[in-house]
């Protein structure tokens, strides 16, 4: 147990002496920030920002795709991109290059922040504390454990790859 002295108790967590619900809430208020400085990045540069480095890292077809999920959704799918990894990063530039509405974009992306963050931030200490609690009491077991998360992380992995290698040969 005595590694565990830097890792508190869920119940009490903090870090750098803060609540950890503090640090969560500073989390979800800056990437609030974030979100609307990359609407207004896309809103002022426009078509320019795909030939930028951040339009030149993703395909054109796949920008296509998530301005389609803007055209088709609005707000609700920049509040539904919070739950999707690529659309979490791609869609606040390309909602901003396709003007959708400032005001709704703000909701969205509000309820977005203090939804999503919460939920992984304590999501994840749970499931890092017990893991580590784990750990402490089996330590073969938990290492099982990793190594059960590992291969499944890597089939599903190799799973995606092989069906995109497929799609790509069938096109």
């Amino acid at each position: 147990m005595r590694f565990l002295a830097g890792i508190p108790d869920p119940a009490r967590a903090s870090l750098f002496g803060l609540p950890y619900w503090l640090i969560v809430l500073v989390g979800a208020v800056a990437l609030f920030g974030a979100f609307q400085a990359y609407y207004w990045i896309g809103y002022k540069l426009g078509e320019k920002l795909y030939d930028s480095k951040i339009g030149k890292r993703l395909p054109r077809a796949q920008i296509a795709r998530v301005e389609k999920v803007v055209e088709k959704w609005g707000a609700l799918a920049v509040y539904g991109c919070f739950w999707v990894p690529v659309l979490r990063h791609t869609l606040p530039w390309v909602a901003g290059v396709l003007r959708i509405s400032y005001p709704w974009y703000v909701v969205a992306s509000a309820l977005g922040c203090l939804t999503w963050v919460p939920v992984t931030s304590f999501a994840l200490y749970g499931v890092i504390w017990g893991w580590v609690q784990l750990a402490t009491h089996s330590p073969i077991t938990a290492v099982a454990v990793a190594v059960v998360v590992v291969a499944v992380v890597v089939a599903v992995i190799i799973r995606r790859r092989r069906r995109r290698a497929d799609r790509a040969l069938a096109a």
